[in-house]
């Protein structure tokens, strides 16, 4: 079951519209959560409680939740915050099937705009989770939101894998050179503007922050893409979505179909990953 949906003012419009065309191909082509990765974010959850509560902030189209619910058979409730209702739509869609006797409510808000309904009644979250998302956050302002609603012995977990632009093999090098051709050198964030790199690390941010107990869990991944699936995961990226290419984007797509089944082994390409959790909590809280 579902609860009402809530949201707060805060979502500029730049954050708002980064990932709304892109929510269908987001769901069908990005990488989820490594079987690893769930099973550790399971046993953070295991043994707080009965009926243990998760906060998913920047949950996209709710790959964390959705992998968690099998693994958490007693997970009570779901809060899903995202900037994006295009993404909230699609974790509506994705997680309603699946949900059981879970409560879920999706929360149109940025990260550091969430907060629990006045009156809520709900548990505090157990466990709060921002995958490949807390770069786009302002991550003190996150952490800070997480120790006002996190339960005493809740636990926050950062995590993510890198992305295509920045994983190294020769077929991902051909084609960030591809898309640097048609859009510059600068890697894109989006139609409004170049990325830029987080002025601390998420280490550094959590050092300061409450959640300063914290353990690196690195989880190697070894995933094989077909060409077409690179192609439905580029355009769901911030960096080559379909909006930056304008007319030429056709011409982009048929250009990098070909790169990529030139480099295709078999049909298929391999990335070598990382998929790295930092897993903090509040020093002399439970282990």
């Amino acid at each position: 079951m579902t609860c009402p949906d809530t949201s707060f003012p805060g979502p500029a419009p730049e954050q708002e519209t980064l990932f709304a065309a892109a929510a269908a191909d987001y769901d069908r082509y990005r990488p989820g959560v490594p079987a690893a990765a769930v099973e550790l974010l399971a046993d953070a959850l295991r043994g707080r409680r009965l009926a243990p509560v998760l906060l998913d902030l920047g949950t996209g189209t709710g790959q964390v939740p959705r992998a968690l619910l099998p693994a958490v058979p007693g997970l009570a409730h779901i809060e899903a915050a995202d900037v994006s209702r295009q993404m909230l739509e699609q974790a509506r869609d994705a997680l309603t099937p699946v949900l059981g006797r879970c409560t879920l409510r999706l929360v149109h808000a940025s990260a550091d705009a969430y907060a629990p309904l006045p009156g809520d009644e709900a548990p505090a979250p157990d466990l709060v989770t921002c995958c490949r998302s807390f770069h786009w956050m302002d991550g003190p302002a996150v952490l800070a939101v997480a120790d006002r609603v996190a339960s005493p012995d809740a636990a926050v977990a950062i995590m993510g894998g890198g992305s295509l632009w920045t994983h190294e093999a020769a077929w991902t090098r051909a084609l960030r050179e591809l898309i640097q051709h048609y859009l510059g050198p600068k890697r894109r964030a989006g139609t409004g503007a170049a990325y830029s790199e987080p002025r601390r690390s998420y280490e550094e941010d959590l050092a300061a922050s409450a959640w300063s107990d914290v353990a690196e869990h690195r989880i190697p991944v070894v995933r094989t893409w077909a060409p077409k699936n690179v192609i439905g995961y580029v355009r769901s990226t911030s960096f080559a979505g379909p909006e930056l290419f304008g007319q030429r984007h056709a011409a982009f797509e048929a250009e990098a179909r070909t790169l990529l089944d030139a480099h295709a082994s078999g049909g298929s390409l391999t990335e070598n990953a990382v998929f790295t959790i930092l897993l903090a909590r509040r020093p002399g809280g439970a282990q």
